[in-house]
């Protein structure tokens, strides 16, 4: 990149918490954030919101009569916004642009008006456009009240990043001084998990870590589904109030052989962090987060594409879908939250169950990546 991009605030609403400072508690402990409940009258492990967050949901939906009809994924990314333009002092004056996304976008509702038209062909007045993907964007432009663009999108689980790169593109361009960018994902629904575990990749351990994420030695897939939603400031150049600097990015597709998988050494991602990289020296790296989903072949293509890249020295690596589970759409945002907060706490977070390869003595360069169903990998670099 020509010139970097700032990230002025990150607020996310997570099974971590409401708040970066909760966040980082529950990272400094070797607990996950995963429960049981019953799903199609089927114990499984999903990631939930935490009680408080619940109740600061509630209390949003019953805060406005608009917002009573929404789909939690629109709430989510309400609440998220509103706290990150706050601690980023930016204003509707500013007419700042965002770009939220989701991998699923209103499964809750989908699936009630769904069963509603079943049972009684016929369906309600609002199902249209409560459903309608560009919800999360166009409804928070209306909530914060900003006159600049708004764009959803869905590009699977890279859908928070490509967010990010949209946002950078219309900074570069001039078109927009700030953009509001991330992704918001409520997918925890009975059809949704349904899904999952028809691909044969969803949990059911029965030991301490229910996924089993960048653990290269584990014999069947371990992933949980997460929800939440993770939005970040961006601001062009290098701001004093900067949490972090973008000073990187990357992005790749590739010919798939099948509807889900990538490559076994995951060609997208070796182009990717390549990009993202630029003149940058890979020594220089000093921590990756992975996407690292929890399957066998999702964690060993990413691993065997960073050996590529990064050949002799690979930096410390780390996830935290073994902690919030996969969040989908959301998921690359909350990897970028973990990154600042290990480069403003110069402090590395483990995967407990995992053999760190190194511990960095000092962070100044992360790199985090994310890639989806159809094989569209995004690399992030960030710098302090």
């Amino acid at each position: 990149m020509n010139s970097p991009i700032s990230i002025t605030a990150i607020s996310s609403i997570s099974p971590l918490g409401i708040s970066l400072v909760d966040a980082w508690e529950k990272y400094m402990d070797n607990g996950h954030c995963l429960s049981q409940h019953e799903f199609s009258n089927v114990l499984t492990w999903v990631a939930e919101l935490p009680d408080d967050a619940k109740k600061k949901i509630k209390a949003l939906r019953l805060s406005d009569t608009k917002y009573k009809n929404l789909d939690n994924s629109v709430l989510y990314a309400l609440y998220a916004s509103r706290k990150a333009i706050e601690t980023a002092g930016w204003n509707a004056a500013d007419n700042f642009g965002i770009n939220i996304g989701s991998s699923r976008g209103a499964t809750s509702l989908f699936e009630k008006y769904h069963k509603e038209f079943l049972d009684n062909n016929k369906t309600s007045v609002l199902s249209s456009p409560t459903t309608t993907l560009g919800n999360i964007s166009s409804w928070v432009a209306h909530d914060l009240g900003t006159m600049g663009p708004d764009v959803s999108h869905s590009i699977t689980c890279s859908t928070a990043l490509h967010a990010l790169l949209n946002g950078i593109a219309w900074l570069k361009s001039g078109m927009a001084n700030k953009f509001l960018v991330g992704g918001s994902e409520a997918p925890l629904t009975p059809f949704t998990i349904a899904q999952m575990k028809a691909l044969k990749i969803y949990t059911n351990n029965k030991g301490e870590y229910p996924c089993s994420a960048l653990d290269m030695e584990k014999t069947k897939n371990t992933m949980v589904l997460g929800e939440g939603a993770s939005i970040a400031c961006l601001e062009n150049g290098k701001t004093k109030n900067a949490l972090a600097v973008v000073v990187g990015i990357g992005y790749a597709t590739e010919t798939l052989e099948h509807n889900i998988s990538i490559s076994s050494d995951a060609q997208c991602f070796q182009r990717s962090m390549k990009m993202a990289l630029g003149a940058i020296k890979p020594e220089e790296v000093d921590v990756i987060v992975l996407h690292a989903p929890g399957t066998i072949k999702g964690d060993m293509s990413e691993k065997k594409a960073i050996e590529k890249v990064f050949c002799n020295k690979t930096p410390s690596l780390t996830t935290n879908k073994w902690k919030i589970g996969h969040t989908f759409g959301a998921s690359g945002m909350l990897s970028l939250e973990l990154a600042v907060l290990m480069l403003q706490h110069q402090k590395f977070i483990e995967v407990p169950y995992v053999d760190a390869n190194s511990i960095p003595k000092k962070i100044q360069k992360v790199l985090v990546n994310a890639v989806g169903f159809g094989g569209n990998a995004v690399s992030v670099l960030l710098s302090k």
